[in-house]
Order: structure tokens, then C-alpha cells, then sequence
């Protein structure tokens, strides 16, 4: 019988320890330290269009729009992770003194990729749900024009498939509409 060596569990305080210290950035989930994956082209344009779009559609009003690089804690979930894209409105509350993790994200993007599709559907939402400032959830396809929304209503979350180059996502919670046109400029599938 073969011999598994124990996985090495950390603390919250010990993670954000190395996390500051870190060259690579990776999340936290239950005392596990896991590396993140590196992006592809589509991911990398999705990304920078939705966050040009949002910015700009912000402008003016007392919500920010945070990139990748941005840390969100769901606290009493065991999750520190990096959202592709994340807005908060009102006053950004963070961890600690750094401000770099986030804690009140009002709205939170993720773009799928088939290596995190299903945690990104399934168990991150779950623990994202537990974040009593969340709003809105989307999801962003990297395969095709389609964007999912999820919007808190009360306990429950209503989803709200967009497809198409000419659909447009709405962002009730902030008062803000994306085109598809725009988040998908220059993808190619």
C-alpha cells in the first residue's frame, strides 16, 4: 500500500503572510495554499474589456471597480480568492490595514474556463453566496457571447442567461449596462 504524505493545512494569518510575500498569487480554501492557473488570450481580453466597460460605466459614482489583483475574504468560509473582476459600492471595508482584501463586494465577475467552470458554478458560489454585501454574481463564458447573472432576491438567486453579440447584461444592483459587443471585442471563437 502506497503512503500518502499529510496535506499541509495553514492558518488565515499564516496564508496572508506568504500571500503578501508571494511572487505567484494563490488562494485560500480551508487551510489549503492552491496555486493559480495562468490565463489564456480570450481570458486576458474578456478581462480587460469588462473592466474598461465597468470603469467606465461607474464613472462618477461611489462604487470601485477592482481588477484580478484584488483579494476578497468570505469570511467564515475558509475562501481568500482573486474574482477576475469585482465592484464595490458604497465604502470598500478590507481585512486589515493593507487594503488589499476585500471583505463587501457588491458584485463579482468570474471568467469560466473549463479548468474552473464547475468550481466557479458550484462550490465557489456557494461560499460567495454567504457574502451579505453580494448582489450580483456573474459569470462570463470564454466559448461563446453568453454571460450568466445571478441576482440575490431575498434567499434566493435568480439566474439570467445573456447570449449573442447583441445581448446586454444588466446589473440592476448598480444601475449599469454592458454590452456583449463590447465585453467580447476582438474574441474569437
Amino acid at each position: 500500500m502506497a503512503h500518502r504524505a499529510p496535506l499541509t493545512t495553514y492558518s488565515p494569518d499564516e496564508y496572508i503572510v506568504r500571500e503578501r510575500a508571494a511572487e505567484f498569487r494563490s488562494e485560500f480554501i480551508d487551510g489549503r495554499i492552491v496555486a493559480m492557473a495562468g490565463a489564456s488570450r480570450a481570458h486576458s481580453l474578456i478581462s480587460i474589456n469588462l473592466g474598461r466597460e465597468v470603469s467606465a460605466a461607474l464613472r462618477g459614482r461611489d462604487c470601485e471597480t477592482y481588477d484580478s489583483n484584488m483579494r476578497v475574504k468570505v469570511a467564515d468560509t475558509g475562501l481568500y480568492t482573486y474574482p477576475d473582476l469585482t465592484i464595490a459600492c458604497g465604502r470598500p471595508e478590507f481585512e486589515d490595514g493593507q487594503l488589499d482584501t476585500l471583505t463587501n463586494p457588491s458584485v463579482i465577475f468570474e471568467i469560466l474556463s473549463a479548468s474552473t467552470e464547475a468550481y466557479d458554478r458550484g462550490e465557489k458560489f456557494a461560499r460567495y453566496r454567504r457574502l451579505s454585501s453580494l448582489r450580483e454574481y456573474v459569470l462570463v463564458s470564454q466559448t461563446s457571447a453568453r454571460v450568466e447573472r445571478f441576482a440575490r432576491a431575498g434567499d434566493v438567486w435568480v439566474l439570467t442567461a445573456i447570449e449573442g453579440m447583441d445581448g446586454v447584461l444588466e446589473l440592476e444592483s448598480v444601475e449599469c449596462r454592458l454590452s456583449l459587443g463590447d465585453i467580447f471585442e476582438r474574441v474569437s471563437w
